[in-house]
């Protein structure tokens, strides 16, 4: 059984130390980018961790700054914040080519950082990406413009916890700047999408809206019928893999 590999922490540049997992390997580092929320731990991220180290396969993980094993403040983070977190981290502890993997709110940090830097990308894969939620999945009332602007952050019930997720004025604010779907998205790597039919947080038309606007000629969008939004039952990271073999080398 292969041994996991230690926690690992990088200074961002401002004395904010961000938590990783690197595991070496071959080819382009796959780079895996959680959810709203959610970290290191997650069940995908250990199965691709564990998954690269029975292939050999060059493997990073990391948790966004307040988030998981990370300092910093959750409330300052954002969209493009922790796209720049994990460009840090992965110049720090992988600075070659990358094969970036977004579940959920990471698929569209995923996307941020391939924009940011486009070079090094040599495919994407997103699980339920869920570029621009703050708009399509964050109504906001008069009452929440009031909370913001006092409390600073909102709630929303979620299924995956016990209390409601908060969302801060922070992340809000940033996203405004943020929103990619309503143009075209400037990115020609192969892109692989994965989306769960019955996905009840993040509509399957999203990941059919993204591939639409993605400069790429190479793009694919696979439905999993059945599918729910965590996509973490066997099969479903038995597609995961597969998908991913196709792309490395």
């Amino acid at each position: 059984m292969s041994k996991i590999p230690p926690v690992v922490m990088v200074d961002r540049g401002d004395g904010v130390r961000l938590a990783a997992r690197h595991q070496p390997g071959d080819g382009p580092t796959i780079l895996f980018l959680p959810g709203y929320m959610s970290d290191m731990s997650g069940t995908k991220a250990e199965a691709l961790l564990g998954w690269a180290a029975r292939t050999g396969r060059a493997c990073l993980l990391l948790d966004y700054s307040g988030c998981g094993q990370s300092g910093g403040d959750f409330y300052k983070g954002s969209i493009r914040r922790w796209a720049a977190d994990a460009k840090a981290v992965a110049d720090a502890l992988a600075p070659g080519p990358l094969l970036p993997v977004g579940s959920s709110m990471g698929g569209w940090v995923m996307l941020h950082l391939a924009l940011a830097e486009p070079s090094r990308i040599r495919a994407l894969v997103g699980i339920a990406a869920a570029p621009d939620f703050t708009r399509w999945g964050l109504e906001r009332t008069a009452e929440d413009v009031e909370r913001l602007a006092h409390q600073g952050f909102i709630e929303r019930p979620s299924a995956y916890a016990d209390s409601p997720y908060r969302y801060s004025r922070a992340l809000l604010e940033d996203a405004e700047g943020a929103l990619l779907l309503d143009g075209a998205i400037g990115l020609d790597c192969p892109v692989r999408l994965l989306h769960g039919e019955d996905d009840a947080d993040v509509p399957w038309e999203v990941s059919r809206s993204l591939m639409a606007r993605l400069r790429s000629a190479d793009v694919q969008l696979t439905l999993v019928k059945g599918g729910d939004h965590r996509l973490s039952a066997p099969s479903d990271l038995a597609l995961l893999f597969r998908t991913l073999e196709s792309l490395l080398p």
